[in-house]
């Protein structure tokens, strides 16, 4: 139980620290269609992650934490060509 509400946990700050990268989209910056829809597979993968049962030996909870810093560089290449 423990670990799922860690899993929990750290979902909801790797989300509220993605906003911070989206809400920076300056006026004239690209759209980004394709990094846009990488994003919204990876947060869709992450509810999948998320919402699996947490018997699977660790496995679970690393393809979080992966997904996780995937939606970060996302974030971050958005944010880098949207100042760049």
């Amino acid at each position: 139980m423990f670990v799922r509400f860690a899993a929990v946990a750290l979902i909801a700050a790797s989300a509220g620290a993605g906003t911070m990268y989206l809400a920076t989209n300056e006026a004239g910056a690209e759209y980004q269609p394709h990094m846009r829809a990488a994003l919204g597979s990876l947060q869709s993968a992450r509810n999948s992650l998320n919402a699996a049962t947490a018997d699977k030996g660790g496995h679970r909870v690393k393809a979080m934490e992966f997904v996780n810093a995937a939606i970060d560089q996302v974030n971050r290449g958005i944010a880098y060509d949207n100042t760049h």
